[in-house]
């Protein structure tokens, strides 16, 4: 797989953090709050305007074609304000090139949010990424308050409020042990809610330890076989599920956009709100750091070697196990912060979630290979038949009672 040539230059996306790692939850499983510990003198840190204008800028000037994207993550950004947001955005407008297109992402866990930031996130059309884990037992399991109250109502509220004021939402939703046992009933809840664009973002412990919300690998991947024997049957062409448009993307001959699954990555840096650059957002630590915006230009940190050498080791990296893996060009041995588990021979560690991997990805290929042909043949996704599914007139799946047309096709 390693073939001694230089990878091609892919665009480096930035994932800025102008909170750093503020939040007003403390979600069981967040890996992102400890990262405050690096930042002691900043006990509110909030990104300086000048160094803002100065990313702004220079992300401007660095980015070659028509469209330049701007990604705000935390922590919880939303904590810095709207007239923070309003503030980027004039920021945008003053170095915008002329003829640029400029689009914004933010996400956020959506407690924050009011009339007031929908009307200015649909005004600037932001798209927003929304964590909700599924119904109100599934979500309140671990993503409580500082003070340990749930936060599923005020989530909806903001799912709610976003889709009446015509944002595009994309939900994420974390499988861990409250979830990953009701893989049906959770999709269930996110298609009843109208959600289209929805990510599963598996929970791994941190090196390997698992705690009170790791769900089993093995159950993880019986989830996603589930959810997508409903999907295919009753959603392909109208919901969007990240995990499923990846898989589907090998059988076309496509390249992964996730960078979790493809065989390099290293070209989303995180920017942290003193100015400090990281190689991942899941490598924020003192041998991943790149450099400092406050010191060196952006197109310079983003052209480091280190960050090239980080990203060709996630293909070069692979034990042999993984390399001999039929499913290997599905998942590429995942994302290197999950290769947490030791080989005996001692090569680099394989994937906690291999086991999900290799049950997923058998269980969709056939199916996938199938629908590829159909997609290349230019037939519409919404007329694939996958072998199984209900018509009409026949009682749907769901068990019901009600035929398909009454019930889940509806």
């Amino acid at each position: 797989m390693t073939s001694g040539e230089p990878d091609p230059p892919r665009p480096c996306l930035v994932m800025a953090k102008p909170a750093g790692a503020r939040c007003n939850l403390e979600c069981a499983y967040c890996y992102y709050l400890p990262k405050a510990q690096l930042f002691p003198q900043a006990p509110v840190p909030r990104m300086a305007d000048d160094l803002l204008e100065a990313y702004i800028r220079q992300r401007l000037e660095g980015c070659a074609g028509p469209a330049t994207h701007f990604e705000w993550h935390g922590g919880e950004p939303t904590l810095l304000g709207l007239d923070y947001f309003r503030r980027i955005v004039a920021l945008q407008q003053a170095h915008r090139p002329a003829g640029r297109v400029i689009s914004n992402g933010l996400q956020t866990n959506g407690t924050q949010l009011d009339e007031a930031w929908a009307r200015f996130l649909a005004q600037e059309r932001f798209s927003v990424g929304l964590s909700l884990d599924g119904p109100a037992p599934c979500h309140d399991a671990f993503r409580r308050t500082r003070g340990g109250q749930p936060t599923h109502a005020e989530v909806m509220r903001a799912f709610r409020l976003l889709r009446s004021y015509g944002v595009h939402c994309d939900v994420l939703c974390v499988l861990h042990a409250g979830n990953v046992a009701s893989p049906v009933p959770v999709y269930r809840f996110f298609r009843d809610l109208g959600v289209t664009h929805l990510q599963f973002l598996p929970l791994v412990p941190p090196a390997g330890t698992p705690g009170p919300a790791t769900a089993a690998p093995e159950a993880v991947g019986e989830f996603l076989c589930a959810v997508f024997d409903e999907w295919i049957r009753n959603d392909l062409g109208r919901i969007v599920v990240q995990t499923f448009d990846e898989a589907f993307r090998p059988a076309c001959g496509l390249p992964h956009a996730l960078c979790t699954f493809r065989e390099t990555c290293g070209d989303v840096v995180v920017l942290e709100h003193e100015g400090s650059v990281y190689a991942c957002d899941h490598f924020v630590d003192a041998g991943h750091l790149l450099g400092s915006l406050r010191h060196q230009p952006l197109a310079e940190l983003t052209a480091a070697p280190a960050l090239a050498a980080f990203g060709r080791n996630k293909r070069d990296g692979l034990p042999a196990r993984c390399r001999a893996c039929d499913v290997l060009k599905f998942c590429n041995g995942g994302c290197p912060k999950d290769r947490i588990l030791a080989e005996p021979s001692g090569e680099p560690g394989v994937n906690w979630l291999c086991p999900s991997y290799r049950r997923f990805f058998r269980h969709c290929r056939p199916v996938l290979a199938r629908l590829a042909a159909h997609w290349k043949a230019g037939r519409p996704l919404r007329a694939f038949a996958p072998a199984g599914r209900a018509r009409a007139n026949d009682p749907c799946p769901c068990g019901s009672g009600i035929k398909h047309k009454r019930c889940c096709r509806s």
